[in-house]
């Protein structure tokens, strides 16, 4: 952990579910969440489209699934963690509809909290 290494901050449930998760999938998105904290991006990260520049995916593929974590660099002090889900869309590579109204949720709480 560098001097300049942001805290994580978690939405809950997110934290709730990565911990459902493999524990090869957790060390592989927990170390490319590290990564984002100490500013730069891990090579399983891509921006997730229509929540903003700042909203990140993680993707990790393990046996037949695919899991995800969603965060965001929108606020300077703390990464925050939004969202982690096993991806069950039938339409490819796109994220599920439901998952993206849910991040967009989240999102918008997590603004409203951390601006009182």
């Amino acid at each position: 952990m560098t001097e300049n290494t942001r805290p994580i901050g978690w939405v809950r449930a997110a934290r709730k579910a990565l911990a459902a998760f493999p524990p090869v999938v957790q060390d592989r998105i927990n170390s490319a969440l590290t990564i984002a904290a100490e500013g730069s991006k891990a090579d399983i990260a891509k921006p997730l489209t229509g929540l903003g520049p700042r909203v990140m995916q993680v993707a990790v593929r393990y046996r037949t699934d695919t899991y995800r974590a969603v965060y965001t660099t929108e606020f300077k002090e703390e990464l925050w963690v939004l969202h982690a889900f096993k991806k069950k869309s039938k339409k490819g590579v796109r994220t599920p509809r439901l998952e993206v109204e849910l991040l967009r949720a989240r999102l918008g709480h997590l603004r409203l909290e951390l601006r009182k």
